[in-house]
């Protein structure tokens, strides 16, 4: 089964934090008593993965995609699960853009096997955690030692690979002189390790074999973790605000990544984080006041009457990608409310950025490959809002922050 373009699964990947979630609450098909069965490992969170390495013939991978090869059903537990360990390095992480439910040739698992102690590990494109999960599953159902070694393995990897200051690195050993050592929530990086290290501390019976000590450990990586999102959330303006995708590892302040991602208030990826905050029981005042703010800042920043539609366009070919289609605002008097992906930080306009790292203020002044290949705005927000009421009437009983909005 071939992937579809690689630009199209992008647009999967707000689903992948949670679906690899579901990896540990859902893939079943049955439950017995006191227990769940099962029986599946599901492609939705790799799929960023298989998208890349199917879409893009990169020269740096060890292997890429043979003509019409198959791949393993879902229900395939412990073959999926082996290719994980195949591609599971030795220092407990996972290098991305392969599909790791492709049913490889003897000699791509040569080349694999003899690639074990070439370090190129990372958490980007949803690696790492969602491997860990998918292991864990396979254990469940297969109580086959070899996967719950791996599953601590790549915990272990998961608590030497976090910074001091509780962030983690895109990639794993750090990368000198590149945007990848910055801590990164870009594309929900940081945030998928902290639902893994939630999902094992509430209880989830995938994990019973984490024991004591190394559940300790999990806990202070994971409260460290919790305080880097507290500590980056941005004041601007006197103002709690939300956050940037990604910030120095140093001094924990907004960075540039790629150069179409500057230091700003993103809001895609901050509704991410809010979601995860929202989910934690019994939230201490900082925790509350950290919603309670980026509530604010969503409803200040929405957009109204206007939609973005994608239109057929002359086909353009770049370096980078193959566009055929154009993406074009359009004023909707009907539309949801939207947000931009990025806002500038002071300012607060909405704003966007070329691969020339230079700022403009419209979709239009995007040129057409980014324009087409990026997502600049986002409804994402919407799902906070929706879910604030409930939360607000649970834990923030005494102030409503949208009262009279």
């Amino acid at each position: 089964m071939r992937f579809q373009t690689f630009w199209y699964q992008a647009t999967l990947r707000t689903l992948c934090v949670s679906a690899f979630i579901l990896l540990s609450c859902s893939c079943f098909a049955q439950e017995t008593t006191g227990s769940k069965q099962y029986t599946t490992i599901d492609y939705a969170p790799f799929n960023d993965n298989g998208g890349h390495w199917y879409s893009i013939a990169d020269k740096h991978n060890l292997i890429n995609p043979l003509p019409d090869r198959p791949r393993y059903k879902p229900t395939e537990i412990a073959n999926i699960a082996d290719n994980m360990l195949l591609f599971q390095k030795n220092n407990g992480g996972w290098p991305k853009n392969y599909d790791f439910f492709a049913i490889l040739s003897p000699e791509q698992v040569k080349i694999i096997k003899d690639a074990k102690s070439e370090i190129n590990t990372t958490f980007d494109n949803g690696n790492t955690y969602t491997q860990i999960a998918a292991l864990a599953i396979a254990y469940h159902a297969t109580k086959a030692d070899k996967y719950k070694a791996g599953c601590i393995k790549g915990l272990e990897f998961i608590i030497k690979s976090q910074y001091g200051n509780g962030g983690w690195p895109q990639y794993y050993p750090i990368e000198k002189n590149n945007y990848s050592s910055h801590i990164t929530y870009n594309d929900d990086a940081m945030l998928g390790v902290m639902l893994l290290l939630k999902d094992i501390l509430d209880g989830n019976e995938l994990y019973t074999f984490v024991d004591t000590k190394l559940r300790g450990k999990l806990l202070a990586t994971y409260n460290k973790g919790l305080d880097c999102i507290i500590k980056t959330q941005i004041v601007d303006n006197g103002k709690l605000t939300a956050w940037c995708q990604q910030y120095d590892e140093k001094t924990m302040q907004p960075a540039w990544a790629r150069k179409f991602e500057p230091p700003c208030i993103c809001n895609k990826e901050s509704a991410s984080l809010v979601l995860f905050l929202m989910s934690i029981d019994h939230p201490n005042q900082q925790i509350i006041n950290a919603v309670q703010n980026a509530v604010v800042w969503f409803d200040e920043s929405i957009i109204h009457n206007t939609r973005i539609k994608t239109i057929p366009a002359p086909r353009v070919v770049t370096q980078y990608k193959v566009s055929e289609h154009d993406r074009v605002l359009v004023i909707d008097s009907t539309a949801p409310s939207i947000w931009t992906r990025y806002y500038e930080l002071k300012t607060h306009r909405p704003m966007f950025c070329n691969r020339d790292s230079k700022v403009v203020y419209s979709l239009a002044e995007v040129a057409r490959e980014r324009r087409d290949g990026y997502g600049w705005y986002t409804y994402d927000p919407q799902k906070v809002m929706n879910k604030y009421p409930a939360w607000q009437r649970k834990w923030a009983v005494e102030k409503d922050v949208l009262k009279n909005k």
